[in-house]
């Protein structure tokens, strides 16, 4: 008798595929690979289709709503990107081909190198890194080649601000160096005095996100530049919030030495999920010998009407490699569209209109919640998200009450430095209307904190899924699925 299914939809005797009998002969199968039941769930066709239907409705994403989570430029993926990266000659190549066979691919990758290094500042680009916190990782990496280069080994310290990402301390220690924490002054840029007392020949370079994650542009970024590069260090630039400086800034010509970009955030590629992420590192001129291999180079000029060959090179005092072939290259062909659509004045408009939204909001919404460095602030913005006359009110029941009025969440308690964080970035993809609506909802939220706080407490009321006890749930994780009872 068969074992009952752990499947609650399923039903005996229900098919979802028929197929006719087999016109080569059967061979037989490995004995080892058979059983004599196999419990998977009996459905129609039908019954699939309808369930996972129901499951998708359930999610929230961009495709059906605002997502203004900071930090993150969860900004809309055009369709345009998905049909190119899906073009026969991308998606069905093999990096294991010979390079002869590949020539698109690769003039692909070489002209993003050209345009990433033109947008940045910099000088040359590895593709590689798999995503941000990779690219990161790259970037210490290579600021610990260019010290062993020198025979400069007294260089211990990376410093990074507090208002750095979250991941700049980690990826300090796992590249061997111990960092430092330089705080936040009262306007919300690096606390120039600490970071002057912490430069010196046992400094190996600075991580510095401009913008930083309160949203502001560091005021004193060349000072802070000079000092880093004065005491022998190098500066590495997190670029996960370039969105902001795109075709305004170039973080080369401030002195930056090393940069990441994230192709799933400024470049419009999906993100989380959504995935795979991609983040390419840019280097200055004396640190490309460093770069991780290979880098995409024309091995031999086209004669005259014709193509030039494009190959791999390694550079001299490579790193090694980062990632197995060569990068995300899928993720690669959707931000080339994305750039080629957008051009030169595009790439700008990108940055003007990520910062006017985020300003709008700011504005509108800073006279209802306190917002703890009130200037203007670049794609994103910081709000706290409680009040002193509503006690027992946080961030989280901000939150949560939110996806009531049918939104994402902004960044809940991040960054640290600001109590009850809600870090909040539209980017440049929303409309005016949609910004309405959720500055709206912000400010119904913020009156029914003091008028009617259960409310928020016990947020969200009409979603799939209710408040959970995400203690709970941290301290006792399930991962697997449960047979019932």
């Amino acid at each position: 008798m068969a074992e009952p299914t752990i499947y609650e939809l399923s039903s005996t005797g229900r098919k979802g595929n028929w197929f006719s009998e087999s016109d080569v002969p059967n061979q037989g199968f490995p004995k080892e690979f058979l059983r004599d039941n196999l419990p998977l769930p009996e459905l129609s066709e039908l019954d699939v289709v309808r369930h996972y239907t129901r499951l998708s409705r359930k999610n929230y994403s961009i495709d059906n709503g605002f997502y203004p989570l900071g930090s993150c430029t969860m900004k809309y993926n055009p369709r345009i990107n998905e049909v190119t990266s899906r073009l026969e000659g991308f998606a069905y190549s093999h990096p294991m081909q010979p390079i002869e066979t590949v020539q698109g691919n690769l003039a692909v990758m070489f002209i993003m190198q050209e345009w990433l290094a033109e947008i940045t500042g910099l000088q040359s680009v590895s593709l590689q890194p798999a995503a941000g916190a990779h690219g990161e990782l790259v970037g210490g990496l290579i600021i610990r080649a260019y010290h062993e280069s020198r025979d400069d080994n007294k260089r211990k310290f990376i410093l990074v601000p507090d208002s750095a990402h979250g991941t700049n301390p980690a990826t300090s220690s796992m590249t061997g160096f111990e960092p430092v924490n330089i705080p936040t002054d009262k306007n919300g840029n690096i606390d120039l005095g600490v970071l002057r007392k912490n430069c010196n020949d046992s400094t190996a370079g600075l991580m510095l996100t401009n913008p930083n994650t309160l949203g502001l542009f560091e005021q004193q970024v060349l000072e802070v530049i000079n000092m880093v590069h004065e005491c022998g260090g190098l500066v590495y630039g997190d670029g996960a919030n370039l969105n902001a400086l795109l075709g305004v800034v170039k973080p080369g010509d401030l002195g930056f030495d090393i940069l990441h970009l994230n192709l799933h955030k400024t470049f419009s590629t999906p993100h989380g999920g959504g995935g795979p992420g991609s983040g390419p590192v840019a280097v200055t001129e004396s640190l490309k010998e460093f770069l991780p291999f290979p880098i995409v180079e024309i091995i031999e000029e086209g004669s005259e009407g014709q193509a030039p060959l494009y190959g791999f090179v390694n550079p001299e005092k490579s790193i090694g490699r980062v990632k197995s072939f060569f990068g995300h290259f899928g993720v690669i062909v959707k931000a080339f569209t994305y750039i080629m659509m957008n051009g030169r004045k595009g790439i700008r408009n990108i940055a003007e209109y990520a910062v006017l939204n985020a300003n709008y909001l700011m504005e509108q919404l800073k006279g209802y919640y306190h917002l703890p460095y009130d200037r203007t602030c670049m794609h994103e913005f910081v709000l706290e998200g409680f009040w002193p006359d509503a006690p027992g009110i946080h961030a989280l029941d901000v939150a949560k009450r939110l996806i009531d009025y049918g939104f994402h969440p902004p960044t809940n308690y991040f960054p640290l430095i600001v109590k009850e964080a809600l870090m909040i970035e539209p980017t440049e993809t929303e409309s005016k209307q949609t910004l309405d609506a959720f500055i709206d909802a912000m400010k119904n939220i913020a009156r029914e904190a003091k008028d009617n706080p259960e409310v928020l407490h016990e947020a969200p009321h009409n979603a799939p899924v209710n408040r959970l006890d995400e203690v709970k749930a941290a301290r006792e994780l399930v991962l697997c699925c449960l047979k019932p009872e």
